[in-house]
């Protein structure tokens, strides 16, 4: 299946805005992966599909969740707001047949980002961010670091995230801490 195949399983599943927000963030993902050399189909999968249960009940995700055999650590059990991005490589994994571990974690890893993460997750992450509809406060930097680097793109990220996280008194992931540590020791 191509990504045109992904849109049409993905449109009765998300309203309107959030279907143009996985449009922008495939779009994204692919002029990412031109210009730092990643697989330009498996970003625009990633991308048309990392929010394929966002708009899933949360009963509905955990019974996705516990099909996939996805077990959530204490953090993730108390964080609903995280459970999109592993039910939906859950989700794509068993529903839609989707076994390429490069793109179930890129969907997986999108919100939190983690510790040794692929070219595609990074780039996922990334896109997410900085798609064409986002105009939050310091969306201009992401995008301007992603322009110079994924890596000066991530610490952006990183930084915005957890700044966020911790100004609102919310439960920052390890995965999120793991993987800014890494591209902060990675710079120096």
């Amino acid at each position: 299946m191509n990504v045109k195949d992904y849109e049409k399983i993905i449109r009765p599943r998300l309203k309107d805005a959030r279907f143009e927000h996985s449009k922008n963030v495939s779009k994204e993902a692919v002029r990412l992966a031109k210009k730092y050399g990643a697989d330009v189909e498996k970003a625009a999968i990633a991308g048309i599909l990392h929010d394929i249960t966002k708009e899933t009940s949360e009963e509905e995700q955990l019974e996705i969740m516990k099909k996939a055999g996805i077990e959530l650590s204490p953090l993730e059990a108390n964080s609903t707001k995280l459970w999109h991005a592993i039910s939906g490589s859950g989700y794509i994994k068993i529903v839609l047949g989707i076994d390429d571990e490069d793109i179930l974690n890129a969907v997986r890893y999108h919100t939190t980002a983690r510790g040794g993460m692929s070219l595609l997750e990074k780039i996922i992450f990334i896109s997410d961010f900085t798609s064409a509809e986002r105009d939050y406060d310091g969306v201009d930097e992401i995008r301007k670091a992603a322009d110079k680097s994924l890596e000066a793109a991530m610490i952006e990220g990183l930084s915005f995230s957890i700044e966020d996280l911790a100004h609102r008194r919310l439960a920052i992931a390890k995965d999120t801490l793991d993987a800014y540590n890494e591209v902060i020791l990675k710079k120096k």
